[in-house]
């Protein structure tokens, strides 16, 4: 109990702190929910627009129609105006750096550490 109320007044980069979650509850009004339970809200004036992340706070982690929606390139919530998703689409997928299913190139640490051989004249140079 202690250290969640530690984390949340301290660990801005891993929850909402306190300071967020109070500024929301006087001065926002919730807009809805995306797939990923992250909570979105517009000011009562109707000026300012953020996130409440359900999890860690990552970026990557919101959808690209609420993106759209938080920088006002549409006025509309995805809520009020679903877009039709085309069959070439692919499900969004949050930021993978850092976890198993993160890319990485052959000759890489995390692969082999083994680069191919090139083709042609490269000749690589040592000291």
């Amino acid at each position: 109990m202690l250290a969640r109320l530690i984390r949340r007044i301290f660990g801005w980069w891993h929850v909402g702190t306190i300071g967020t979650l109070i500024h929301t509850h006087f001065k926002g009004v919730w807009v809805g929910d995306d797939d990923l339970n992250n909570s979105y809200y517009v000011s009562k004036d109707g000026k300012k627009r953020w996130v409440i992340f359900a999890g860690e706070i990552e970026a990557s982690s919101i959808q690209s129609d609420w993106h759209a929606w938080l920088h006002k390139t549409v006025d509309k919530t995805p809520l009020e105006s679903p877009r039709i998703i085309k069959s070439w689409e692919k499900e969004h997928l949050p930021n993978q750096t850092g976890t198993i299913n993160a890319y990485s190139p052959s000759g890489a640490l995390s692969a082999s550490g083994v680069r191919k051989k090139t083709t042609g004249d490269y000749e690589a140079w040592s000291p």
